[in-house]
């Protein structure tokens, strides 16, 4: 079996059948002309229009499952993609209704396409009003302007057909009263504003059905925002709104040009005109994306290399103003960039961070950047305009009719992970400004996120093949083996406490050891477009320095304004107290260490500044002292098994180290509907089948439906706790996520210079409950390869120990009888932790591991609690 199924996108649109209609009751011919004035060339735009009609209004569709199964007979990619017609069906959005997606890629023109799509329907008079819906106040503003100018159209107008019902709708929002003959275009926030729409009164109770519902920027109604802003809260319902019985809406269509669920593609669209048609037309922009890069970890370069960019869109398009775009992951991060760049533009043009702070528009959802998405940006465009400069969350890109963009920088990597969050990304520079119908847009982004964008504007999509483990929720297992876990958290306190006395730092060589710098240099970065095509751009760049003078005022400034006890410099003219040593000292210390390094000149790179510093650090301190951390328990919380969560484990994992296991019962019990239709066929393909393994339901003491081992030590102590002997003795067993289900905190001191204490959690491998005598043991089990002796397990067992002491002592003061016994174990020490099991000395606390006494002989790891 493949571990992957790729497509070709297109081949996943779904055909609507062009003959599908009796042109004698719909009478689609007679808007040709019509088509052809609001169109023009466009002719995407014109099969888009006529292909929503045909699909709503011609008959032959009564829902979207009936256009599914006609493709889907005819169709061998979307029997691929999915094994049944029914599991199709349990993947579509709107299901039951005449709903669909319309993908055009962004800059090409969907609000022509949603307005020739209504005025058609209201002149045929196959519905009675038309409800736009939108995410967004930008975006409605824009799509009310476009329909009005198209409205008033005088030349579009007289090409409408005599026979007409309808012939000039009335553009409104909400406010007022949706009557026949309007086109309502409103925000989704709307929908759920009583107080301030007519939605409810004008379609509730069942009048939805004549009215026609476009859902614009759609992807919006099935990747709801995360957050609890006022716009997510409203987002997250779109879908609701849309599918409610309570207004009967029978025809819906939504259009988007990034029609993604993260990276899966919709499995609704009726007509696809896609972002690499459209920049093979000459319609949108040239992408060249960022295919390698000569330096990409050093973040000065880097905004000297966009800032570079930016020089160069000035002079090739010198009648217009550039815009360079950075996004974004949120609004914490966008605020960041905000300041981050200011200092940077300042230097560069030598202006003020006040003068700089005057050329970057920063675009988010909060309220005190209002005033920049309705005032400043509808006209970044101007020339009269003074941003050059704008930063946006990606979430928040949609809405804007901007041309001028030329140049896109991803901000973080991992914020862009996604088909969608790529697309949306590229839109915001796509559309053609005027006189220049060959311009480009350069994606100055982290090189390793040139494959993904070459998938997106190549049309692959490319599906791994995962099976999921979730939770039991009915049956004999689900009632048998789920259980309580408590656990409880910590407030902290911190205290410092001297450690010694007096301490003498030896600089007898009066050398710091320095790398090696180079002040200016040149570097290169490749851009590929869509065709293969690639151009190579040189940049001079310069590292960040700083004086010597500088360096040496900083280090003095903080002898001086500190003060020092038992501190001593030994050098080699003699010993110094910190609070004694004069400029000249440090600055000698530092010529020395340039000499050694053959640095030559008064400038440090700030490599170099920051190992100086280091090396100073320890000067500037008052007597050594060490961080203590006095840890309070919380009250204590339940996480029930049954709140595990899904994991999912791809089939390339299965042919390396990773195993199933699962019962004999399986048939029943698996719950995911995508992993019980493929299951028997991995199960049995000759690649995977030492990596099942089925174990009998009455020995299954589990209450996950799939247990999945990530390596041998697991694989080993699963199937020990499945024998017999070891089952009879256990209650129920759980093997844990590796996150977000039951976590312990833990304190680990990095090995570097600044041996600073980082707070970390780990959710243990294994919970086992084992009733007796009336007590509920849960038997906490971290699974390592023999001898891991780590600093980090150290660390873990450490704290992992105390809290389960202290979780114990809270239980039994609330005298609910449940105790934890907690160990790290490996495969050589299997045999004796299920023998003490069969004989009860485990649960005696009468058994340690060899881990255990390994992780506990260092007692200098982590600070005492």
């Amino acid at each position: 079996m493949q571990e992957k199924l790729t497509f070709n996108t297109q081949s996943l649109v779904l055909k609507v059948n062009p003959a599908g209609y009796n042109p004698l009751t719909l009478k689609l011919d007679d808007w040709d002309r019509y088509l052809d004035i609001l169109c023009k060339n466009r002719h995407y735009q014109k099969e888009a229009i006529r292909t929503a009609i045909i699909y709503l209004f011609g008959g032959r569709y009564e829902n979207i499952e009936k256009l599914i199964l006609e493709n889907y007979n005819i169709n061998n990619e979307l029997r691929e993609r999915y094994k049944t017609v029914e599991d199709y069906y349990k993947k579509v959005q709107l299901p039951n209704h005449i709903a669909a997606t319309i993908d055009l890629a962004t800059g090409t023109g969907k609000s022509y396409v949603m307005f020739g799509i209504a005025q058609i329907a209201l002149g045929l008079g196959l519905i009675d009003k038309v409800l736009v819906m939108c995410p967004s106040l930008t975006i409605e503003s824009g799509l009310k302007d476009k329909f009005h100018t198209l409205n008033n159209d005088a030349i579009l107008a007289a090409a409408i057909p005599n026979s007409a019902i309808i012939r000039n709708p009335n553009i409104i929002d909400a406010n007022n009263t949706i009557a026949v003959g309007d086109i309502c275009v409103e925000n989704i926030h709307a929908a759920y504003s009583k107080s301030q729409s007519s939605i409810v009164d004008s379609l509730g109770f069942g009048k939805g059905d004549r009215c026609l519902v476009l859902s614009d920027e759609v992807h919006h109604a099935y990747n709801p925002m995360s957050g609890n802003s006022e716009d997510s809260k409203y987002i997250k319902k779109w879908k609701d709104f849309l599918i409610n019985d309570g207004y009967g809406f029978k025809y819906l269509i939504g259009l988007t040009g990034t029609c993604y669920v993260d990276n899966e593609y919709f499995n609704d669209v009726i007509y696809r005109y896609s972002l690499k048609d459209a920049m093979q037309a000459g319609v949108v922009k040239m992408i060249y994306y960022t295919s390698k890069d000569e330096i990409q970890n050093e973040a000065s370069i880097k905004l000297q290399k966009i800032y570079q960019n930016h020089e160069e869109n000035r002079a090739v398009y010198n009648t217009l103003k550039p815009l360079t775009l950075l996004v974004t992951k949120d609004i914490r991060f966008a605020k960041q960039q905000f300041e981050i760049f200011c200092e940077f533009l300042a230097k560069q043009e030598n202006i003020s961070e006040d003068e700089a702070a005057k050329k970057i528009l920063i675009v988010t959802s909060a309220k005190e950047h209002t005033k920049n998405v309705q005032i400043y940006l509808p006209t970044v465009d101007q020339l009269d305009n003074p941003f050059e400069w704008i930063i946006s969350v990606s979430m928040l890109t949609e809405g804007w009719d901007v041309k001028n963009v030329f140049q896109i920088v991803p901000m973080e990597e991992r914020a862009f992970n996604s088909k969608l969050l790529i697309a949306q990304v590229l839109g915001r520079g796509l559309r053609i400004p005027g006189g220049y119908q060959t311009a480009q847009v350069t994606i100055y982004n982290h090189d390793s996120w040139s494959s993904k964008i070459k998938s997106l504007v190549n049309e692959i999509l490319e599906i791994e093949l995962k099976i999921v483990s979730s939770i039991l929720n009915t049956g004999n297992r689900a009632d048998n083996y789920n259980f309580d876990l408590y656990n409880i958290d910590y407030d902290r306190e911190e205290t410092l406490k001297e450690t010694r006395e007096t301490e003498v730092f030896k600089y007898e060589k009066e050398v710091i050891k320095l790398q090696s710098q180079t002040a200016e240099f040149t570097t290169f970065t490749e851009f590929e477009n869509i065709n293969g095509k690639i151009i190579t751009k040189n940049y001079q760049v310069s590292k960040d320095t700083e004086s010597v003078s500088k360096v040496v005022s900083k280090i003095h400034q903080e002898f001086v304004s500190r003060k020092f006890e038992g501190i001593a410099l030994k050098l080699k003219d003699g010993e110094y107290t910190v609070n004694s040593i004069p400029k000249e000292t440090i600055e000698r210390i530092i010529r020395n260490s340039m000499a050694e390094a053959k640095i030559d000149g008064d400038e440090l790179t700030l490599a170099n500044k920051q190992n100086i510093l280091s090396s100073f650090n320890t000067l500037l301190r008052k007597k050594p002292k060490s961080v203590t951390f006095t840890r309070k328990p919380t009250p204590y919380f339940i996480a029930n098994t049954n709140h595990r969560g899904i994991e999912t484990i791809s089939l390339g994992s299965l042919r390396r180290d990773a195993s199933v296991f699962y019962s004999t019962n399986y048939n029943s019990e698996i719950v995911n509907d995508d992993t019980r239709s493929i299951f028997d066929e991995i199960k049995d393909d000759r690649d995977f089948r030492g990596a099942f393994r089925e174990i009998n339901e009455h020995l299954y003491k589990t209450p996950v439906d799939l247990v999945f081992s990530s390596s041998g030590p697991e694989e080993s102590f699963i199937i020990a706790l499945c024998k017999p002997e070891n089952a009879q003795i256990i209650t129920s067993w759980l093997k844990s996520r590796n996150q977000s289900f039951y976590f312990i905190e833990y304190s680990l001191t990095r090995q570097d210079s600044t041996h600073t204490k980082k707070q970390q959690q780990f959710n243990p491998d294994f919970f086992i409950s084992i009733h007796n005598s009336g007590v509920n043991y849960i038997v906490v089990v971290e699974i390592k390869a023999d001898g891991d002796d780590s600093d980090e397990n150290k660390a873990k067992s450490k704290y992992a120990k105390q809290h389960f002491a202290d979780l114990n002592q809270i239980l039994k003061d609330a005298d609910i009888p449940q105790e934890y016994i907690f160990h790290f174990l490996s495969p050589g020490n299997y045999t004796e932790f299920f023998d003490h099991l069969r004989n009860g000395k485990l649960i005696k606390s009468e058994f340690t591991s060899e881990l255990d006494n390994l992780l506990d002989s260092d007692e200098t790891i982590g600070s005492s609690n």
